[in-house]
């Protein structure tokens, strides 16, 4: 079984770059035997989800600042 820092380092790792099969099945068995571990897992996702979407929002506006930029350079050539 895995040492309970073997699995955080998996459940980190499966954030950026896809698990092998081995490592997959040994973090499922790890977190379905430790509740602290599969606890700090959904805590993980939850963050990493938080941090996605921030990510996105703010190249939303980003993109949306630079649409509004743009708009106001097509109006002003039309006066």
């Amino acid at each position: 079984m895995l040492s309970c820092l073997k699995a955080t380092e998996l459940i980190e790792k499966k954030f950026h770059i896809k698990l092998s099969f081995t490592e997959r099945l040994q973090l499922r068995m790890h977190t379905m035997m430790c509740d602290k571990c599969a606890r700090y897992e959904k805590q993980s996702e939850f963050l990493e989800n938080g941090i996605q979407h921030l990510a996105n929002a703010h190249t939303h506006t980003a993109d949306l600042d630079k649409l509004k930029l743009k708009i106001k350079e097509e109006l002003s050539h039309r006066d």
